[in-house]
C-alpha cells in the first residue's frame, strides 16, 4: 500500500506545485520610476495651481472711488455710491488679459463695510445705492461670469474689519456678517483660485454709531480654521490669502521680490520684513504674492492719477513673476465703473513686452545636455531634454546625493540672447541654493554673465537679465553659441522642469 499511497500523492500535489510556479505575480517595487524624494515642505495641488497663475489683477473699486478715500470710515451714505455708466468688470479683464495677465480680484466690500453685492448680512450695499446703474449692478456675480467667458481666474477681496458694523468686535460679528458674507462670495462659483483677506483689522470706525475704537486679535478672533474648512468645502481649489495662511504677502507694495526667495517660511516665527525672501529651513509652504500698483496714486481711482509705463511695469513683471513670486497688479476702474483709456493703453503694450520678449524660447532649438542624468524608472525618465519639452510634469534630475551638475545649451549658430528662465519642479520641494549662467561664444572658452545678480534660489520661476539689470533689462543682448547652468549647491538632487532663453 505504501508505494501506491506515495504515488497518489503526488498525483494529486504536483498540478498544485506546477501551477504555483508557473503564476506570474506582480512586483511591488518600493519605487519603480525611481522619482527623487521630496524635499519638505512642499506645496498643497491648490497652492500650485495658484502659483501658475503667475500675474494677475487687482481692481480696487467701491465706495471710495466716489469719495476720494482710501479707507472710508463706515459712515458714508450708501447713496454716494452711484456710478455714472453700468460699471463693466468685463472690460476690467479684458484690459488684463491683454496685458497678459490670467486673472483677477475684485474688491467687493473694503473696509468701510459697503458690499458691491445684494446681501443679506448688512444694508449697507448696492441696493441702497444713489441711482440706477449702482442698484442694478452685482460686482461678484459679473465678475464671475466674465471670468468665465474670458476663460480666466477669478477671485474676491473681502475685508475683515468692517468700520460699519455695529457688531464688530463681538461674536456676533465673525458669525453673523464675516463669515456668512465670506460663504456667499463662495456661492458666486466653486472654481474662484484665491479669496483675499486684507490684514488690516480694528481700530477706529463708525461701527453703527457708535464710534469706537475696537482692538482684536485676528488669529483667534475670525475663526480661521472653521473659515478655511467652509471655504475648502465649496472652493477646493481657492487659496486663502492673508488670514489663510497659504500665501504669504512678499513685504513691501512696490513690486519686488528679493532676489534670494524662499517659498518656505516659519508662519509667526519669521523675523519682521522676511516676507520678500522667505526662509531657507521654513517648515510650511508659504509663497509669496507681491501686491502692486500701476497707477501712482492710491489704489482707489483719484482724479489726475498716471499709470505708470509699460517699462516700469515690466520691470515690476522680472522683479516678481521672474523671482518666484506672484504679481497682483493693482488697476483701478473710474467713476464710470470702467478702467480708464490710458490705463488699458499702458497695459496693452505691456503686454506686447511680455510677448515680443518672451515669445521666441530659443532653448527649443538648441542641443540640451547635461553632465549628470538621473537613471530611468518604468514609467519615467529623467534626461536633459525634459527641460525644453514644454510639459510641467517632465523634468531633468541627477541622482540622489549629486547635488552639483551643468546643463548645456548649444546651437549651430550664434543667438542673441537676453534672458534665462529657469523653473524648479516645486511639486517635490524647493531645491537649488545657488547656481551662476555661462556663455561661450566659440564653443570653447566660457564667460558668466549676470555676475552681479544673486544667482541663488531659483523656486517655481527664476528669470534672469543677462545683463545684471532689471531697470535696463532688454540691452544689447549676447552673441551666443553655447549657454550652461552650473548649479553649485542644492538642498538635494536638483529638479528643473524647464530651461528656456530669450
Amino acid at each position: 500500500m505504501k508505494p501506491f499511497i506515495l504515488i497518489l500523492s503526488l498525483t494529486l500535489v504536483a498540478p498544485i506545485v506546477a501551477d504555483a510556479q508557473l503564476k506570474l505575480r506582480d512586483q511591488n517595487l518600493p519605487n519603480p520610476d525611481n522619482e527623487p524624494a521630496p524635499v519638505h515642505p512642499v506645496p498643497h495641488p491648490r497652492q500650485l495651481k495658484w502659483q501658475e497663475t503667475e500675474f494677475y489683477a487687482f481692481f480696487h473699486y467701491g465706495m471710495n472711488t466716489y469719495t476720494g478715500r482710501e479707507w472710508g470710515y463706515g459712515n458714508e451714505d450708501p447713496r454716494l455710491f452711484a456710478p455714472t455708466a453700468q460699471p463693466d468688470p468685463r472690460q476690467w479683464l479684458e484690459v488684463a488679459a491683454r496685458a497678459g495677465m490670467r486673472g483677477g480680484i475684485a474688491v467687493v466690500k473694503h473696509h468701510d463695510g459697503f458690499c458691491l453685492w445684494p446681501t443679506g448680512t448688512t444694508e449697507h450695499n448696492i441696493t441702497a445705492s444713489g441711482n440706477e446703474y449702482g442698484r442694478a449692478v452685482n460686482i461678484p456675480a459679473d465678475f464671475a461670469a466674465a471670468a468665465g467667458d474670458l476663460g480666466m481666474k477669478y477671485g474676491f477681496y473681502v475685508s475683515p474689519w468692517d468700520r460699519n458694523s455695529e457688531y464688530y468686535g463681538s461674536d456676533r460679528y465673525v458669525r453673523d456678517v464675516f463669515l456668512r458674507q465670506c460663504a456667499e462670495l463662495a456661492e458666486y462659483g466653486d472654481d474662484q483660485f484665491e479669496m483675499w483677506f486684507d490684514g488690516a483689522n480694528g481700530g477706529n470706525g463708525f461701527y453703527g454709531g457708535r464710534n469706537d475704537v475696537v482692538s482684536v486679535d485676528r488669529n483667534t478672533y475670525y475663526d480661521i480654521p472653521n473659515l478655511r474648512d467652509s471655504i475648502h468645502r465649496v472652493c477646493p481649489d481657492c487659496v486663502m490669502w492673508g488670514l489663510g495662511g497659504e500665501s504669504r504677502w512678499i513685504g513691501n507694495e512696490a513690486g519686488w521680490a528679493g532676489q534670494s526667495n524662499w517659498s518656505a517660511e516659519n508662519r509667526g516665527c519669521a523675523p519682521a520684513g522676511n516676507g520678500m525672501y522667505g526662509s531657507e529651513d521654513g517648515w510650511i509652504w508659504f509663497p509669496g504674492e507681491s501686491d502692486a500698483k500701476a497707477t501712482d496714486r492710491g489704489w482707489f481711482y483719484h482724479d489726475g492719477e498716471r499709470v505708470l509705463s509699460p517699462e516700469r511695469l515690466f520691470r515690476m513683471y522680472l522683479e516678481t513673476v521672474g523671482r518666484n513670486s506672484t504679481l497682483i497688479l493693482n488697476l483701478p476702474p473710474d467713476r464710470s465703473g470702467r478702467l480708464p483709456e490710458a490705463t488699458a493703453d499702458s497695459l496693452a503694450a505691456l503686454g506686447d513686452l511680455l510677448k515680443s520678449r518672451f515669445g521666441n524660447d530659443l532653448a527649443l532649438k538648441a542641443r540640451v545636455c547635461a553632465d549628470s542624468e538621473r537613471k530611468s524608472g518604468r514609467h519615467r525618465n529623467y534626461k536633459a531634454g525634459n527641460v525644453t519639452d514644454g510639459d510641467r510634469d517632465t523634468y531633468w534630475a541627477t541622482d540622489d546625493g549629486v547635488e552639483t551638475a551643468v546643463l548645456t545649451l548649444a546651437w549651430k549658430r550664434i543667438q542673441k540672447v537676453r534672458y534665462v528662465e529657469l523653473m524648479e519642479y516645486i511639486p517635490k520641494g524647493q531645491r537649488v541654493k545657488e547656481f551662476r549662467v555661462e556663455i561661450s561664444v566659440d564653443g570653447k572658452t566660457w564667460e558668466r554673465v549676470a555676475a552681479d545678480v544673486e544667482t541663488t534660489t531659483i523656486g517655481y520661476k527664476r528669470i534672469i537679465p543677462l545683463n545684471g539689470s532689471t531697470s535696463e533689462s532688454f540691452g544689447d543682448g549676447y552673441d551666443v553659441r553655447k549657454l550652461r547652468v552650473v548649479i553649485e549647491d542644492s538642498k538635494a538632487c536638483p529638479l528643473i522642469s524647464k530651461l528656456s532663453v530669450y
